[in-house]
């Protein structure tokens, strides 16, 4: 039984299921492929494409997902993805919507999340181009705009080489390690008649490849490491969602009498509650995590990103006496453009293999036992509510009325108190958006709660008002197609992070850190973030600036997500600081740089 539309208005009427043009070649290749949904803005360079989607897919597998923009519908290509490592497809308007998709396809290149974006460029033959328009919309060479931060791209010069092209493009970006590909379509292509005998091949003998599994001798390596080692730790990143893999990271650990940590760039990956979990999942290594490193003979990073990063937090220019190894396949799309590459770590048994077969090779090599885990740190309780509201009331509020269901974390502020609702499962923390393009939090929130809508968890987003703004349009989406996600505004009426460089660059000059606030806060006026998504078609609450109103809101953005449909709450947080510094806080911060 196939799944309905999630929109009935959206169900078009006298279907064609006959190949009768370019454009449908491409798009049964979507179908054959299994691909669910695709966002997209609508352009006329893929107008060809777009009548296959609907007029001869029926708007089903894949089915549309109309946005507001393009940046919108990478970015829930990537939520989607990021909530269990299934992809879904995306179609970009020529170079001009490929440009407005750049940002997000950096962040999801960077992120390692697989997706298809199908682009389009104006006729290639001149001779076929309308007037200006399909001049202003044709490249010579339009993957060059993103060939730096995709795994492939492709632009077939026939209706016969479609399938081969969508096929490749399929297959490099679902072979570890992932990352987005992309697809040209010619219009003029697109509108051409096909071979009435058109033969499509099959899609299941073009398959990604398994992950690789380590080279035995390395592997022996690094076992023989772990056999000897007194205080191992074990850095955790990037890993499937599997039970599997959960209960093994744990497993291995214990076996070992090793330590483990975790950052927030990555999805949940091991319970944070663990006693051998250092501290919280991080921003920045804290100081039991710098501790740990420092003690630790053996280091074992399981695909953590940066590893070379975190190595230089903890021990800053000294040596590093423990043996490192490094498992992960990163380098292989590393390729100088750009420097996600990081720091290059000093490592004693590099890997270069996919993390969880690292980790089930050295789990059978350690003979260890898997099995759950039910150990765990006691969980703080609370503090008492304050006189202005932060977000340590909103998880306080949130845990209260979600009671057993489980949440899944599409994103979180840097201030979220992680120590109070530690991380549980794999889909209980999605991961951060890779690349660190502000603006992307609401369509991953949406692509996220999308894959999730199904599943009996609440979906959630913590975002900053910044992140919140310049993505708010995603959230139309969510409206117009019923996805149940609640959005929750930590809003300091400031990009309060740029605000704190810059006081550490005025301490630095000796200069006045009161001004930090100048050309950084959005206040006067703070624009009215529900509103807006009511605007949008979103219910919503705000400005929230006190603790009733918050349980209120909270109730009631529940119980809208219960029953399907999306909810933000804009709420109004102390954002740690005065509008305005006190001269004898601007003379202490400046007396502590000289």
């Amino acid at each position: 039984m196939t799944k309905p539309v999630l929109n009935p208005i959206d169900q078009p009427k006298n279907v064609d299921t006959e190949v009768r043009f370019g454009s449908d070649v491409a798009a049964q290749m979507l179908r054959r492929l299994k691909i669910p949904y695709i966002a997209l803005n609508p352009g006329a360079s893929y107008r060809g494409f777009h009548d296959s989607l609907v007029n001869h897919l029926g708007n089903h597998e894949p089915e549309m997902l109309m946005c507001l923009h393009e940046e919108h519908a990478v970015a829930i290509a990537q939520g989607y993805a990021k909530a269990g490592g299934e992809p879904m497809a995306v179609a970009l308007h020529s170079n001009v919507g490929l440009m407005h998709g750049t940002m997000a396809i950096f962040n999801a290149w960077c992120d390692r999340q697989p997706m298809l974006i199908m682009g389009a460029t104006g006729p290639v033959d001149a001779a076929l181009r309308r007037p200006w328009i399909d001049w202003l919309h044709t490249s010579q060479d339009q993957g060059a705009l993103i060939r730096n931060y995709v795994k492939y791209d492709d632009q077939p010069g026939s209706i016969e080489a479609m399938p081969e092209a969508i096929l490749r493009a399929w297959q490099q970006s679902n072979t570890s390690p992932c990352g987005p590909s992309y697809v040209v379509l010619d219009a003029a292509l697109q509108e051409a008649d096909a071979d009435p005998d058109f033969v499509f091949p099959d899609q299941d003998r073009f398959k990604p490849a398994p992950a690789p599994a380590p080279a035995p001798d390395v592997l022996a390596t690094a076992v023989n490491a772990l056999k000897d080692a007194k205080k191992p730790v074990f850095l955790m990143g990037k890993g499937d969602f599997t039970a599997t893999s959960w209960n093994a990271r744990v497993s291995l650990v214990e076996a070992t009498g090793g330590l483990m940590l975790t950052d927030l760039k990555t999805h949940a990956i091991v319970p944070s509650d663990h006693p051998a979990h250092v501290g919280e999942p991080f921003n920045k290594l804290s100081k039991s995590g710098r501790q740990a490193l420092r003690d630790a003979d053996v280091i074992v990073s399981l695909g953590w990103v940066d590893l070379g990063g975190v190595l230089r937090q903890a021990y800053g220019a000294n040596p590093i006496d423990a043996t490192i190894i490094h498992a992960s396949q990163d380098l292989h799309l590393h390729n100088g453009w750009g420097r996600e590459t990081f720091q290059l770590p000093p490592v004693d048994v590099h890997i270069v293999a996919d993390p969880d077969e690292t980790l089930h090779g050295l789990i059978r090599g350690l003979d260890v036992q898997v099995a759950p885990s039910t150990a765990k740190k006691p969980r703080p309780a609370y503090p008492d509510q304050g006189n202005t509201l932060n977000l340590v009331d909103v998880a306080r509020e949130l845990a209260a009325v979600v009671g057993d269901t489980p949440v899944s974390f599409a994103a979180l502020a840097r201030s979220w108190p992680t120590k109070y609702w530690p991380f549980t499962d794999p889909l209980s923390y999605l991961g951060k958006d890779g690349g660190g393009g502000v603006g992307s939090g609401p369509g991953l929130c949406v692509g996220a709660a999308l894959k999730l809508k199904e599943s009996d968890r609440l979906t959630v987003g913590i975002i900053g008002d910044g992140d919140c703004l310049m993505g708010i349009n995603a959230f139309w989406t969510a409206a117009r197609y019923g996805v149940p996600v609640l959005i929750i505004v930590g809003n300091n009426r400031s990009y309060y992070n740029d605000e704190l460089h810059q006081e550490g660059v005025a301490i630095h000059r000796k200069r006045d850190p009161s001004n930090r606030w100048i050309g950084q806060t959005i206040d006067h006026p703070a624009p009215d973030i529900a509103t807006i998504a009511s605007g949008l078609g979103v219910e919503s609450r705000g400005p929230i600036r006190d603790q009733a109103s918050l349980t209120a809101a909270i109730v009631a953005g529940v119980a809208a997500v219960r029953e399907g449909r999306p909810f933000l709450i804009d709420v109004h947080i102390d954002p740690g600081h005065g509008r305005e510094l006190t001269e004898s806080m601007a003379e202490r911060s400046l007396a502590k740089s000289d």
